[in-house]
């Protein structure tokens, strides 16, 4: 009997491990090769280069001032995202007019495309047909009415951290709002009757009920910001914005290899890129454990 089940069970899955081995895999393990070697990525000629690909790499300025402003994202975009989708996420359960209504207006960016996004968001910070500037001249605001949010060093990062928060909020917001639902009454019911403000509910029982959700949204959030290449490349038009001011691991990791030929030495990048990676779940994870409420 459980010879057959055993069978079956490895019929099913042997395909799909086959492909997860050639497609996934398979890459990892070349990339860590690749890794140690002075390859152009075109030219059969690969030479083993031993260490030097990460002895360049940590004397790389440039790829300082991009892991930089990956952790520029990595401290701001979970806590302003988590913290807005809470807010909305508590707003909208709480019985207002055209909740409905706004869960899907708020969550509609989460559908579209992160390149599309990304457009609309270019357009939007245009210096002289965009409407942020159209509307910093109208309120009054003149001296920003042409300003180059895309093209000045100091705030094309923030500019693309806005259009991030923008997309994302609202793909966190359902996600507390599916939470929040699922916790019973009972519970707020007793801090009604013990005197508990809205505020000391939502603190007091909505996040500790609502924890896993959230340190699953803090993961999430962490790897995502180690990443950010499809927004920086079309807002910045491949070039990582002026100076490299909005440049980012990956984005020089693409530019590395496929502008300048230097598969080797990128794939070196990728592979600390993917050990910090790595090492930031676990230590996510690690750091958000908490004793599980169950309900």
């Amino acid at each position: 009997m459980n010879r057959g089940k055993n069978g079956l069970i490895v019929s099913f899955l042997a395909l799909p491990l086959a492909l997860y081995t050639l497609f996934v895999l398979l890459p990892y393990f070349s990339a860590m090769i690749f890794a140690f070697t002075r390859w152009s990525g075109l030219s059969a000629n690969i030479r083993f280069n031993g260490a030097n690909n990460f002895i360049k790499l940590y004397a790389d300025e440039k790829f300082w001032n991009a892991l930089s402003h990956n952790g520029i994202a990595l401290v701001v975009l979970p806590p302003v995202i988590i913290a807005l989708g809470l807010f909305f996420a508590f707003l909208f359960t709480q019985g207002i007019s055209l909740s409905r209504f706004f869960r899907i207006a708020f969550f509609f960016p989460q559908v579209m495309s992160v390149v599309v996004v990304a457009v609309l968001w270019s357009f939007i910070y245009h210096p002289t047909i965009g409407l942020l500037n159209g509307f910093l001249g109208a309120i009054g605001l003149t001296q920003f009415a042409s300003f180059p949010w895309l093209g000045d060093r100091g705030t094309v990062f923030g500019a693309v951290l806005a259009m991030v928060v923008w997309q994302s909020v609202g793909f966190y917001m359902v996600l507390f709002v599916a939470g929040m639902q699922g916790i019973p009454n009972d519970y707020y019911e007793a801090a009604e009757i013990d005197g508990a403000s809205s505020w000391v509910k939502f603190w007091n029982v909505t996040v500790p009920l609502l924890w896993d959700t959230i340190r699953t949204a803090i993961v999430f959030l962490a790897i995502g910001a180690m990443d950010l290449f499809a927004q920086v490349t079309v807002m910045t038009n491949g070039t990582g914005g002026p100076s490299r001011a909005a440049d980012v691991v990956p984005t020089y990791l693409y530019s590395t290899a496929f502008s300048q030929g230097q598969f080797g030495y990128a794939t070196a990048m990728g592979l600390v890129l993917l050990i910090l990676v790595f090492i930031l779940s676990v230590v996510s994870l690690r750091f958000t454990a908490r004793e599980a409420f169950e309900y």
